[in-house]
């Protein structure tokens, strides 16, 4: 199983354990996993580059940025089937830094 991990906070003071993808909301599999997000794939809500890919049970997909995830996680717990979520490539650490 592919599992999604959260947005690490970090900035701010927050608490960099805390996610914000609990409950109910099963992650993508082999079987069901969309393609990777690539900076073609844009926020629904602000239009800026999108690392989360909400799956709904009617069908649709809804894209968002790592902010507008976190800002709507609690409603889109409620409704996802799937949430696919690249937040991770955030901070990962550029391989030609030195």
């Amino acid at each position: 199983m592919v599992s999604a991990v959260s947005e690490l906070a970090g900035l701010g003071g927050r608490d960099r354990g805390v996610r914000w993808l609990y409950g109910d909301v099963s992650t993508l599999t082999a079987e069901n996993a969309a393609p990777e997000l690539t900076a073609a794939d844009r926020c629904d809500a602000c239009g800026a580059q999108a690392y989360v890919r909400v799956l709904m049970a009617g069908g649709g997909e809804l894209l968002f940025c790592a902010h507008h995830a976190r800002k709507h996680s609690e409603a889109l717990s409620s409704v996802a089937t799937h949430i696919h979520d690249e937040t991770d490539r955030l901070h990962a650490k550029n391989e030609n830094e030195r």
